[in-house]
């Protein structure tokens, strides 16, 4: 297919209105569709520096490239399978001083 047949199509499509699309194929949304819907995907992600086991990241590494990509879906994977997060402590719980006292 050609640049210029996708485009083509994509101005066609560009200008159907609603009533012209056909829907007959999607199956009608019920309650489990929205209690697993999620929020905006992807999620922003943020750069940081993490140490891994020589032998764990050789394993990530061997499956090719992405293996950031990997890292991310093992640990969300984990995230998933928790429950909701509950905070450990109070709010109003002193936090532990860092450093040493001073006399």
């Amino acid at each position: 297919m050609s640049k210029k047949s996708i485009k083509s199509d994509l101005v066609r499509i560009d200008r159907m209105k609603d009533a012209e699309i056909d829907y007959s194929d999607i199956p009608p949304l019920n309650k489990s569709f929205f209690t697993k819907a999620t929020e905006a995907w992807p999620p922003t992600k943020r750069q940081l520096t993490i140490r891994l086991d020589a032998d764990v990241l050789k394993w990530l590494k061997a499956r090719g490239r992405g293996y950031q990509t990997r890292i991310n879906r093992i640990l969300r994977a984990a995230m998933e399978s928790q429950g909701p997060r509950t905070r450990s402590r109070s709010a109003t719980a002193p936090k532990k001083a860092v450093g040493h006292a001073a006399n």
